[in-house]
């Protein structure tokens, strides 16, 4: 059966039409997606600027700090010895007065000399460049350095400090001198906030995990300060803290360096009655399983 010509023509006008109209439409997508595409190469191309300027700028940072560290550390050690050396009346007996300055002196050096060692700390773990040297160790050990690290220290008779037997930890495969490096930087903020009552050390394990707490009976902190409390040179705005200066980078580098560790820090705390700062770590160092299982279990721990 065929059809009328002029109807069946009409049809194949109508069809070519159609086609042309979606050529055209093809031909102006893609013409679209060729602007879309020359867009997102440039913008790569600009990402890729940005990366390498931030880049070279962090490398900057770093030698700065690094070189800036060392230029420091030498005259602050001779400063911190030298003034150590002054009190123990070596050369001669001192004042009273001159006793009280040469103790400030040594004091001021020796909290210039933990602003730049975090400094420096924080600028290796920004730049990539931190070492994480892990291994196996006891809790116990751990406790036991830091219990001896800190017993010279405690000159008020009015806080206690005390490590709580570790519950059900075993041994942990990790870098110990960050994870003492955290504990220390956290038990240091407790006991320079705690006027009375205790400090207290607790560990316990669950499910692969270890849960550190850091308990005081201190100050406390207000619930509008956590959320910005592991801020770079955040400081608590009070009485105490303006009596205790600090660097304002421990908590901030703790919680890099815990992260580093496949861990977090977290705190709880209310004003007047305390704080409770809770550090959490795998039993297992992410990442390095393989050199877990080549290893023997067992070492000491210096605390260094």
């Amino acid at each position: 059966m065929s059809g009328d010509p002029s109807s069946l023509r009409d049809e194949r006008d109508a069809l070519l039409a159609r086609i042309a109209e979606q050529e055209r439409a093809l031909a102006e997508l893609n013409d679209e997606l060729a602007e879309t595409n020359n867009g997102v190469v440039a913008l790569y191309a600009e990402l890729d600027d940005r990366a390498e300027q931030l880049k070279h700028a962090s490398d900057l940072k770093s030698r700065f700090l690094s070189y800036m560290s060392h230029e420091f550390r030498t005259p602050l050690g001779s400063i911190t010895s030298l003034a150590g050396i002054l009190m123990d009346r070596t050369d001669g007996p001192l004042t009273e007065e001159q006793a009280k300055q040469v103790a400030f002196i040594k004091g001021a050096a020796q909290e210039l000399t933990e602003m730049v060692n975090d400094l420096l700390d924080l600028a290796k773990v920004e730049a990539g460049r931190i070492t994480i040297s892990p291994g196996w160790f006891e809790m116990v050990d751990l406790f036991s350095a830091l219990r001896g690290m800190f017993r010279p220290i405690l000159t008020s008779q009015s806080v206690d400090l005390v490590f709580e037997e570790p519950r059900n930890v075993p041994q942990l495969f990790t870098d110990h001198k960050k994870l003492s490096q955290i504990l220390r930087n956290l038990i240091s903020n407790a006991l320079k906030f705690t006027t009375q009552g205790s400090v207290r050390v607790e560990a316990e394990c669950h499910q692969g995990r270890v849960s550190f707490r850091v308990i005081d009976t201190g100050i406390g902190i207000a619930p509008e300060h956590q959320a910005s409390l592991f801020n770079d040179f955040v400081q608590i705005d009070s009485v105490l803290q303006k009596r205790l200066r600090g660097t304002g980078l421990g908590l901030s580098l703790s919680r890099k360096l815990a992260q580093l560790l496949g861990g977090d820090i977290n705190v709880v705390s209310v004003p007047g009655q305390g704080s409770t700062f809770t550090l959490e770590v795998p039993t297992l160092l992410p990442g390095f399983e393989h050199l877990a299982l080549g290893e023997q279990g067992g070492g000491d721990v210096d605390g260094s």
